[in-house]
């Protein structure tokens, strides 16, 4: 069915399973209410669905084709990755909180490790190819970018008891990300990097703290991010080669 589906639109393809794992987290999380665990619904749904994706896409002789392979650009390429490592280190910039008991965190640990796989495979990997494929790489960055930043709007639809400017700031936090992770993809030809940063800032935030933290804080902490992250886009932008997936030629 994944394959016939594949076969007949690639874009299709990739709005379906975007559309399922949205589904599916958001059902979750009550869910894991329910059970008393915090994330033990979503992080078993991601766990399940993780592996379903991978062991589709290497069946398939598609981890080239979706970034899941090395790059052939040296990592002083990318300035050997450490405005990521300073972006995984975000949630943390307002100090360190054990938020969960030992259960909790163990499974919104592993959901975030998961959640940074699914979201960069199904919105860098299926959607951005589909889009390039059809519309080529300008549209294809601006709509995967976009697309997963509005996607954490959802947010406030699921039950978490999110607030609008906490969202706000997650939404455009999500959209300046993504079109750094993006960038990262197409310029270099891999998506672990993007897979990695995405998962890192995810099961950081496992430990972040909220204490004292204001609405104008939480803005300000956005601006200082998304500095950070136009920077970085900018750079790679004007260093690495143009072309898609620059540093790993492929056939297709």
């Amino acid at each position: 069915m994944m394959k016939k589906l594949y076969e007949k639109s690639e874009l299709s393809f990739a709005l379906f399973w975007i559309v399922v794992y949205c589904i599916a987290q958001s059902t979750a999380f009550p869910l894991s209410q329910m059970i008393g665990i915090e994330s033990a619904a979503n992080a078993a749904f991601s766990v399940i669905l993780t592996v379903i994706l991978f062991c589709w896409v290497k069946k398939n002789g598609l981890m080239e084709r979706y970034g899941l392979c090395r790059t052939s650009l040296p990592a002083a390429r990318f300035l050997w990755y450490l405005p990521l490592v300073l972006l995984v280190s975000e949630n943390l910039w307002n100090g360190v909180a054990i938020n969960f008991p030992l259960a909790g965190t163990l499974c919104y640990m592993t959901n975030m490790l998961c959640v940074g796989f699914l979201e960069e495979i199904l919105f860098r990997g299926f959607l951005f190819k589909a889009i390039i494929a059809k519309d080529g790489a300008k549209k294809a960055i601006i709509i995967s970018s976009v697309t997963f930043g509005l996607g954490h709007l959802l947010n406030l639809l699921n039950g978490r008891g999110m607030e609008l400017v906490t969202n706000l700031c997650q939404v455009t936090g999500a959209i300046a990300i993504g079109f750094l992770l993006v960038t990262i993809f197409y310029r270099g030809g891999s998506l672990w990097p993007c897979i990695l940063t995405h998962s890192g800032i995810d099961v950081v935030s496992t430990f972040g703290s909220e204490a004292g933290l204001t609405d104008t804080g939480r803005i300000i902490l956005n601006l200082i991010r998304s500095a950070i992250v136009i920077a970085y886009t900018l750079i790679l932008m004007r260093t690495l080669p143009e072309g898609e997936e620059g540093g790993h030629q492929q056939s297709e």
